[in-house]
C-alpha cells in the first residue's frame, strides 16, 4: 500500500465553533470557504479545501485521520488487501466522497479502535490562503503533498497496530522511544513508535501506548516556515489563557522546534517549525532514549 500523506483528519465537537475561534485566531488558519455552510467547521492551511473537518457531536474526540492514496488503482488494490487480511471496510458512496472532496473514499479502524479513512482524487481548489494572523504559510510541500503535518494516536494494542500499519498499510519506521515515568523496577514504561509514509515528512504517524484515552488522539501537529512564528503562537496562547501542555524545545529525533498547547477537544497541538526532511531511500531506523535536545517541559492540564 503507498500512504502519500496524512491528508486531514475530522474531529468530533460538541462546540465545533469553539475550533473556529482557536483555528481562526490562535493557529493562524483560514476559514475554508470553498466548503459548504453545512454547520460544521472546515479549517485551511494550503492548497486543499480543507485539513480540518470540524462536525457536531455528541462527545469530543478524533474521529479519524484521512490518508492519501496515489490513484484509484492504488485505491482499489488497498481494498482487496483489507479484503485478504480480514479488516472490515466501509466504501462511502458518491455523495460523502463529494463532500470530503475527494474521488474515493473508504473508512476503517486500526486494532486499537482508531478511526482511518483512505482515499484518492484529492481536490486541489487553488483558493488562496490568507492566514487571518498573517502567517505567510504552513508546510505542506509540493501542492500539499507532504500532508498537514502529523498525528500521535493511542495504541492499546501496540504491537499489533504497529504491525497493521506497517505490513498492511506500508508504512515505514523512522524511531522508535520507550518511556518510563518513575523509578519502580517493575514499571515496563510505555512505548512509541514513529512512522513514516512516501513523503519526506519525517513522521505522519506515532503510535503510544495508552490504555485510557477517551480523546482518541495524544496530539496533532502543524509546522509553519519561520521560527518567529512559534514564537508569535505561544504569545497568543498565553495571553488567550490556553493551558501550554510543552513549554518550547526542539526534539531530537526530527529537530522540530516547537511548543504544545491545549485544544478545544482536550487533546494536545503541537505547533512547530524546522522538521527534517528525510531521504527513505536506505534510511536505518532509529532508536532514541532523549525526546528532545531541549526545552519541552511538560505540565498536563488539570
Amino acid at each position: 500500500m503507498d500512504v502519500r500523506s496524512l491528508g486531514y483528519v475530522v474531529i468530533e465537537s460538541t462546540e465545533p465553533k469553539k475550533w473556529l475561534e482557536y483555528g481562526r485566531d490562535i493557529l493562524g488558519l483560514m476559514p475554508a470557504t470553498t466548503m459548504p455552510d453545512d454547520g460544521n467547521v472546515y479549517l485551511r492551511m494550503d492548497e486543499r479545501p480543507f485539513r480540518f473537518a470540524i462536525v457536531k457531536g455528541e462527545r469530543d474526540r478524533l474521529r479519524c485521520c484521512g490518508w492519501e492514496l496515489r490513484d484509484q488503482g492504488d485505491f482499489d488494490a488497498a481494498l482487496t488487501q483489507f479484503a485478504e487480511a480480514g479488516v472490515a471496510v466501509t466504501v462511502a458512496d458518491d455523495s460523502t466522497a463529494k463532500a470530503r472532496r475527494v474521488k474515493g473514499l473508504a473508512s476503517l479502524q486500526d486494532p486499537s479502535g482508531n478511526g482511518i479513512e483512505v482515499y484518492w482524487g484529492a481536490e486541489l481548489d487553488y483558493a488562496r490562503f490568507v492566514s487571518p494572523l498573517g502567517i505567510r504559510g504552513f508546510e505542506t510541500g509540493f501542492n500539499g503533498d507532504m500532508g498537514f503535518g502529523h498525528a500521535v494516536l493511542p495504541a492499546s494494542r501496540l504491537a499489533e497496530t504497529h504491525t497493521f500499519y506497517k505490513e498492511l498499510m506500508g508504512f515505514g519506521d523512522s524511531d522508535y522511544m520507550h518511556f518510563k515515568f518513575s523509578p519502580d523496577p517493575d514499571d515496563k514504561g510505555q512505548g512509541l513508535h514513529f512512522m513514516h509514509v512516501n513523503n519526506p515528512r519525517h513522521h505522519s504517524l506515532a503510535l503510544y501506548e495508552d490504555q485510557e484515552n477517551s480523546l482518541g488522539c495524544v496530539h496533532l501537529m502543524v509546522e509553519v516556515h519561520e521560527v518567529d512564528e512559534v514564537g508569535y503562537c505561544l504569545d497568543r496562547v498565553e495571553a488567550a489563557g490556553i493551558p501550554v501542555v510543552s513549554s518550547l524545545g526542539r526534539h531530537t529525533n526530527d529537530h522540530m522546534l516547537s511548543f504544545y498547547m491545549a485544544t478545544p477537544t482536550g487533546f494536545a497541538m503541537e505547533f512547530g517549525t524546522g522538521g527534517l526532511k528525510m531521504e527513505w531511500d536506505n534510511f536505518t531506523p532509529t532508536v532514541t532514549s532523549l525526546p528532545s535536545l531541549w526545552g519541552h517541559k511538560f505540565a498536563m492540564p488539570e
